[in-house]
């Protein structure tokens, strides 16, 4: 259905804007006006611009050089005699037609057809002079030309008529068709080049692979509107990108853009959303909730395709923790509050990497209150129940200044501690035990801008992880933060100089054992540059270096390099 949708998309949209912009060209004027105009004297003398410019083309003028007819001729060229004769008389009496007038400006051939358009609209514009009583302003010269033109051009300005008569049948017939008149396309396409460069994984004694690896990945964006009240977003994923997990034994190398679908497009997200009333609104979403990451926000490191190489760095892992509903319903009581109620899917996948939750077991509600009592301060609480667990969010976020902006974050949730940044041991600190995990995490993000040329963001995340199911409940606390500076424009406009500096997820205390403690740290160094070469292309070369990975001091530093290049359309 979705190529079904694609295809019909693209073709309709094609014909339809070629046809529409030719039949406004060809209505732009009244379609094959008969020449009225009577023939008699100008009161007004010729200005000396026209003089001259009669004087130098004389002999074309009056005939004493023998010339190709222009019947015979497939294009109108700028230096035929037809051309620069209705390039002046368009210039001399204000005629314009869309579209087509430019053309009259330069120095490109145009058809007999687009031809005939411009000199109907001029034959029009004189009869409107004429049917004014300003005919005494237009000369004996004048008229004389446009008659010649009349006569040479006789076929295609009969023929205008009907074809504006089947390019509106057309036009009427496809407006009938097609599938939404505000269906939009965007994409985005990334392709990659990555190195790795190490002594050995982090996880055995074997070699980094340290292999070039070609990657990509593909957004296909369909949005559109079927009434004034509502919004369907499709987004269909086709990727190859690799982890990277294979090749250095740790996760704390993931690309920001990971994943890998084989280039086969899987549904990656979808939203229909409509207002049920003036102050009701029901979502059918992958999405989850309101709360978002702070840090960087201003600075794009968030963005998959345009900020940090790596998945670390663009943002907290805590906001990696699942928290979805697949249906929900938004009532805003004002301005400045807002309930939403939702059905809850325990089995709703990252926001990155998911496929579409639509499908997934709904057993469970979620429902969330959004407060902004000013333009400076943001509130979001949200609690979800799912069968005998459940998960709470909480956001505080403020704005004192324009240039400072800052967030707190509390996070209750179950099951799920795999950000794909940390550690083995952070992802799982109970050795795959425990099937009922319940966590605490705290979250403090923050925005600074320093002019115009710094902004300095960061993190702090804490996390509690509790093991419901085991003897004792035992307790670990993992730890992560990242200092983040961005220069925005560096270089030109809209390009982005980022360093992020940081430690991924670690345990730094285990109630299960001595033995699920990461005792070393890593530190996360990672530098890139995007490089806006147009509007619609942007090339990153970035460096990611893991000193001692997962957290261990035995393990050699791994390097890797990457070269992104994003298209936009």
């Amino acid at each position: 259905m979705s190529k079904v949708i694609c295809n019909s998309l693209y073709i309709g949209s094609t014909i339809l804007s070629f046809i529409l912009a030719l039949a406004n060209s060809a209505i732009g004027a009244d379609v094959s006006t008969t020449l009225k105009i009577s023939a008699h004297e100008s009161a007004t003398t010729d200005t000396p611009e026209y003089s001259s410019y009669l004087e130098s083309d004389r002999d074309i003028w009056d005939g004493t050089i023998q010339i190709t007819p222009v019947s015979q001729l497939v294009d109108i060229r700028p230096t035929d005699w037809s051309f620069q004769a209705l390039k002046f008389l368009s210039q001399r009496y204000g005629i314009v037609v869309d579209n087509f007038s430019h053309t009259f400006q330069g120095n490109k051939s145009v058809t007999r057809s687009e031809f005939a358009i411009q000199l109907n609209a001029a034959i029009a514009r004189l009869n409107e002079m004429n049917a004014a009583k300003n005919a005494e302003l237009i000369s004996q010269e004048d008229l004389s030309v446009i008659q010649r033109l009349h006569s040479e051009f006789a076929v295609e300005l009969a023929a205008l008529p009907k074809r504006v008569e089947d390019l509106q049948t057309e036009v009427s017939q496809l407006t009938a068709q097609q599938f939404s008149p505000t269906a939009k396309l965007t994409g985005e396409v990334i392709f990659a080049v990555s190195g790795v460069n190490g002594d050995r994984k982090a996880d055995d004694d074997e070699d980094v692979n340290e292999s070039i690896i070609l990657s990509d990945r593909v957004w296909l964006n369909f949005d559109m509107s079927f009434n004034e009240s509502d919004r369907l977003f499709v987004r269909l994923e086709a990727e190859n990108t690799p982890s990277l997990d294979d090749a250095t034994g740790t996760e704390m190398t993931r690309l920001g853009f990971y994943g890998d679908s084989d280039n086969v497009f899987d549904l990656n997200q979808l939203e229909y959303r409509f207002a049920v009333s003036k102050a009701a609104k029901l979502y059918v979403t992958s999405d989850s909730t309101d709360v978002r990451p702070v840090a960087n926000s201003d600075n794009a490191f968030s963005i998959s395709g345009r900020g940090a190489i790596s998945r670390f760095g663009r943002y907290s892992p805590l906001y990696r923790l699942d928290f979805g509903a697949i249906v929900r319903l938004k009532y805003e009581f004002s301005d400045i509050a807002s309930l939403s109620l939702g059905l809850a899917d325990d089995d709703a996948d990252d926001a990155d990497d998911a496929q579409s939750s639509l499908g997934g077991d709904t057993d469970g509600a979620v429902v969330q209150l959004t407060l902004e009592p000013s333009d400076r301060i943001d509130v979001v609480l949200a609690y979800q129940r799912d069968r005998n667990k459940y998960g709470a969010i909480a956001q505080l976020i403020l704005e004192p200044t324009d240039d400072l902006e800052l967030g707190l974050t509390y996070i209750r949730f179950y099951d799920n501690l795999d950000t794909g940044t940390g550690s083995e041991l952070a992802n799982d600190p109970f050795d795959d035990e425990s099937e009922y995990i319940t966590t605490s995490s705290y979250g403090l993000e923050t925005n600074i801008r320093v002019g115009s040329d710094l902004t300095i963001g960061g993190w702090l995340g804490l996390t509690t992880a509790t093991a419901n199911d085991l003897a004792g409940q035992p307790e670990a606390t993992i730890f992560n933060y990242a200092l983040t500076l961005a220069f925005p424009d560096l270089g030109t406009e809209d390009s982005l100089a980022g360093i992020v500096i940081g430690q991924p997820p670690k345990v730094t205390s285990n109630d299960f054992g001595t033995d699920y403690i990461d005792r070393d740290t890593s530190l996360h160094l990672e530098f890139f540059y995007r490089w806006q070469a147009t509007d619609n292309i942007a090339i990153t070369p970035g460096l990611l270096i893991i000193t001692s990975p997962e957290h261990n001091e035995n393990n050699d530093a791994i390097y890797l390099g990457t070269v992104r290049t994003t298209l936009r359309f």
